[in-house]
């Protein structure tokens, strides 16, 4: 059982949306700071922002790197991790190849996963000796198990921090048997990312439970009202 304040540390709340406006933005980080999330999750665009608006608090700064379908170039994938930790990001969380990872060119995913980890973290010297985390998007709804697994691995190899399920724009999201099977591989070494999909209480319950330790939602502030420690408590006994 989590506490009120341990609930929000495990959710990284997301703006993805192409429509937001600045006053949108100003508002999520608002919300942010008041629930002390995790992290922040914007678009490359905001960070300045949103690193302004976050800063001094214990909210983290994220962005997506080749999202949302991995496949751009690895040239444009490290450019765009460094100039997001020139701009505040904290932690990436980065879209895989997947077409390369299907075509079975393990060595380009890996390869491409360590240029954006060491540029990422040399920019992040260069700024303020932070060390940024790197969250591996694996896109599990578009793999079989076996591309999963070889997937996780790869990650670990290529000094991933988190493994993540999903960027929540393919045909399902994050399932309780994907963070099991994730888990499985990782073991404790490193933390897993559940997202995709996460609109209620008992399904966002459910992926902590089966071995995630952070959440990617847009739902945030309705999962953190929603979460009440002692009503739980009362309907277990």
């Amino acid at each position: 059982m989590y506490t009120k304040e341990q609930f929000c540390k495990l959710i990284d709340n997301t703006f993805l949306r192409p429509t937001g406006t600045k006053e949108d933005i100003i508002r999520f980080c608002d919300e942010c700071r008041k629930y002390h999330f995790a992290a922040a999750v914007v678009f490359p665009f905001w960070l300045p922002l949103v690193s302004s608006e976050l800063e001094d608090s214990d909210v983290k700064v994220c962005t997506p790197i080749g999202f949302p379908y991995g496949a751009i170039s690895r040239a444009s994938k490290v450019h765009e991790a460094r100039n997001a930790v020139a701009n505040g990001a904290d932690e990436l969380d980065i879209v895989i190849n997947v077409g390369a990872l299907k075509s079975g060119d393990y060595d380009f995913v890996r390869r491409e996963i360590s240029d954006i980890v060491s540029a990422a973290n040399i920019s992040g010297m260069t700024q303020d000796a932070k060390r940024t985390l790197i969250k591996v998007i694996i896109e599990t709804p578009y793999l079989t198990d076996r591309e999963k697994i070889i997937a996780c691995r790869i990650a670990l190899e290529a000094g991933a921090d988190f493994i993540k399920t999903s960027t929540g724009t393919a045909p399902n999201g994050a399932t309780v048997e994907d963070i099991k099977l994730i888990r499985s591989i990782t073991g404790p070494a490193i933390g897993v990312k559940a997202a995709g999909g996460i609109r209620t209480l008992d399904h966002a319950i459910n992926l902590l439970d089966s071995g995630a330790n952070r959440l990617g939602t847009s739902a945030g502030v309705a999962l953190v009202q929603a979460y009440k420690p002692d009503e739980i408590l009362k309907t277990s006994r």
